[in-house]
């Protein structure tokens, strides 16, 4: 087993005080799935009535798991339901014995639980192609069930974990018609983060109320502004799922309601950007701007081209303000770009302008904008009003060691 890895440098510094969700309780226990001496699955067991929403990685290799998941959203919410989450095997590219183990697991808690099996939802993540032990994760459904406890979102958000170096939680409170809503969410990914989505699990638990084709509608919309627009190291998991849950116990339905959807969103970037932050091997946090593009679209292109390239992003992890790298991201991302109406900045220095070197840039000025641990690109292609900011971070040799010695 590899030893832990070090936390990441660009880690908040705790993580943040969680509110009780009213309707949703938590457990997480030590399976053995993978990993030796740490919790490794999680159980959320959720009040009847709650509405389950999801988006899922669009991988033509989708996990097992996966594929149970997206059958069983839009459903009938009256009855409870329950998320089940395994760390160590994403029971992905395992064939028929995935299937049978998803179905194992979703049986055995549906009985444990007193739940219908098509409201018991599953995840996994980890290692791929290698048989899930399914046998440990039934085993522990008992003791899952018996340590139920509102106040248990913190471990549930470490049971999760991979090669995070650090838990990812998240949480916003507000007053709606003078009434609190509290939204609270936690999440894993390190690597393998490209959409769609960005190895990366979330779950987001809110006691609104919602009916369930609003909540879908809703995430939708938000993961295309956060978790579709970070990216690590362009690789697309097999095992990507966002769920989000509404119990409904506060009695304010939130369908339609601006403050809400504000809310969520703050949180669903909140995660977004510490999975990015949580990069492997990362040191530094990207953010990058393109505008005057032909369309939203072909800015979103031309972003995650240059987020994705490694010449850019081992320019950045030298601190080296090397332009000619993003005109050159620019150049093969195969949306419409010209030439010579490019502008780049890096943080508050023009570098060029209408596609040549600005005649009073000093490559120092840009220098020291890359010494520091948050970079910012902006790009100006000159076209048309699309315009897209994405998130990345930079590439490094500690990101060769995390997986080369990842099934070790």
């Amino acid at each position: 087993m590899a030893k832990p890895l070090p936390v990441s440098p660009l880690a908040p510094a705790q993580f943040p005080e969680m509110p009780v969700i009213e309707g949703v309780t938590f457990a997480s226990v030590e399976a053995g799935v993978r990993y030796a001496g740490r919790k490794d699955v999680m159980l959320a067991l959720l009040a009847p009535g709650s509405a389950v929403a999801g988006v899922f990685t669009r991988s033509a290799t989708r996990s097992a798991p996966v594929l149970d998941c997206q059958k069983k959203l839009g459903g009938a919410g009256d009855e409870a339901a329950a998320i089940l989450v395994n760390a160590g095997n994403s029971n992905a590219f395992t064939g028929k014995r995935g299937d049978a183990s998803v179905a194992a697991i979703t049986e055995a808690v549906a009985r444990a639980a007193g739940l219908p099996q098509d409201r018991v939802f599953t995840s996994s993540t980890g290692v791929i192609g290698e048989p899930l032990p399914h046998d440990r994760i039934i085993d522990v459904i008992d003791q899952l069930i018996a340590g139920q406890d509102a106040g248990a979102i913190n471990d549930a958000a470490r049971a999760i974990m991979t090669t995070d170096t650090y838990p990812k939680g998240a949480a916003r409170s507000l007053e709606i018609d003078g009434r609190t809503v509290q939204i609270a969410g936690f999440a894993k990914g390190s690597g393998m983060i490209a959409p769609d989505m960005a190895t990366m699990l979330v779950y987001i638990f809110t006691d609104a109320a919602c009916a369930q084709p609003k909540l879908q509608a809703m995430l939708a919309d938000l993961t295309d502004l956060t978790f579709n627009c970070i990216t690590v190291d362009s690789d697309t998991s097999t095992s990507d799922t966002l769920l989000l849950v509404a119990t409904g116990a506060s009695g304010v339905d939130v369908a339609d309601n601006a403050a809400f959807e504000e809310a969520l969103f703050e949180v669903m970037m909140d995660l977004a950007h510490q999975v990015v932050r949580d990069g492997e091997g990362a040191t530094k946090f990207v953010q990058i701007d393109v505008t005057g593009a032909a369309s939203d679209a072909e800015a979103h292109t031309h972003a995650m081209a240059i987020a994705n390239s490694p010449l850019v992003k081992t320019a950045i992890a030298g601190e080296d303000p090397n332009w000619g790298r993003v005109v050159m991201a620019i150049g093969k991302s195969g949306a419409q770009a010209d030439r010579d109406r490019i502008t780049i900045r890096f943080g508050d220095t023009l570098v060029a302008e209408n596609g040549w070197v600005h005649p009073d840039y000093q490559e120092a000025d840009a220098a020291a904008h890359m010494e520091g641990d948050h970079i910012a690109i902006a790009v100006d292609l000159g076209i048309g009003d699309g315009k897209k900011r994405v998130w990345t971070c930079d590439l490094t040799h500690g990101y060769i060691d995390i997986n080369a010695d990842y099934r070790s």
